[in-house]
């Protein structure tokens, strides 16, 4: 049913080198309808993308809390595949407020009762990964991750992971979880390379680099165009997109990095799926870097 990709490890699980981040699905202003995006995820499930990854707080409004879970279970349950073979990550410890705005609660409290919640959204038993999305200042981080330890033991996670975390998080949230802890998910591409540390140290500790926003985020994408003209270059050599060689360019910084691209229709996670062939020359790595 669905293509061969070249994978990496997440924990004890081999996913293919690409992931789908499902978030653009249920964002207000860039949503498509359930239909399109369920043709998406389907695309990139018979494109050999294994690895999806969701939130609770990915969601249209602050009353639809675990839409975009409800979406990627949807999908899965009516794809024709094999979807046991799938790695489906979420996250919680963010919550979205009146307005569309976003908050943060790491109190282990919350973080049992979104577990919970997002448990009964995917309609599984126990969670493939689950990720702290974001520190809380106003919890001390060894709480929070206190709590994934508690949720791991319960048997409600599978493996734990965490989110938008520095070196220093890392290594504490490493030292508490053991190999617990499978990943880190922060943010990088060509405009925000400022994760470059977070990337050795997953490397150094064997834990998953998962970026998000790796091709610039939602409505940048175009930038990579128009700011980078290597990467429009190399892309033209080569016949194929700059966003495919810009994902190429992430998978060569490390083997432990994993690029997860936002899609919201077939054609995007398709092309993306792509950098998995795509080999770049150390020349042409060196003009990138």
């Amino acid at each position: 049913m669905h293509n061969a990709m070249k994978t990496r490890s997440i924990g004890d699980r081999q996913v293919g080198v690409i992931g789908l981040g499902a978030m653009p699905m249920s964002v207000a202003g860039h949503m498509p309808d359930e239909a399109q995006s369920i043709r998406t995820i389907h695309a990139a499930l018979d494109a050999g993308i294994t690895f999806i990854d969701t939130a609770d707080a990915y969601t249209p409004s602050h009353e639809d809390v675990g839409h975009n879970e409800r979406l990627v279970a949807r999908a899965l349950s009516l794809w024709g595949g094999d979807a046991g073979g799938v790695l489906v990550a979420t996250k919680g410890g963010c919550t979205r407020v009146p307005g569309g705005g976003w908050d943060k609660d790491g109190s282990p409290a919350h973080i049992k009762r979104a577990c919970d919640r997002s448990l009964k959204a995917l309609g599984v038993d126990s969670i493939d990964l689950y990720q702290h999305h974001r520190p809380d200042p106003n919890v001390p981080y060894e709480e929070t991750i206190g709590a994934l330890k508690d949720l791991h033991d319960a048997g409600k996670i599978r493996m734990a992971g965490i989110s938008n975390a520095d070196p220093a998080q890392i290594r504490l949230a490493h030292s508490i979880l053991g190999e617990r802890l499978v990943s880190v998910q922060n943010e990088y591409s060509p405009r925000f390379r400022s994760s470059e540390p977070e990337i050795d140290v997953c490397a150094e500790l064997g834990l998953a680099f998962l970026p998000w926003s790796p091709l610039g985020g939602i409505g940048r994408t175009d930038e990579l165009r128009e700011r980078n003209a290597a990467f429009t270059e190399i892309a033209a050599a080569h016949g194929v997109s700059p966003q495919q060689v810009c994902l190429a360019w992430e998978l060569a910084r490390s083997p432990v990095v994993i690029p997860i691209p936002g899609a919201s229709r077939p054609e995007t996670i398709i092309d993306s799926a792509g950098a998995a062939t795509l080999e770049l020359s150390e020349e042409e790595l060196a003009r990138l870097r």
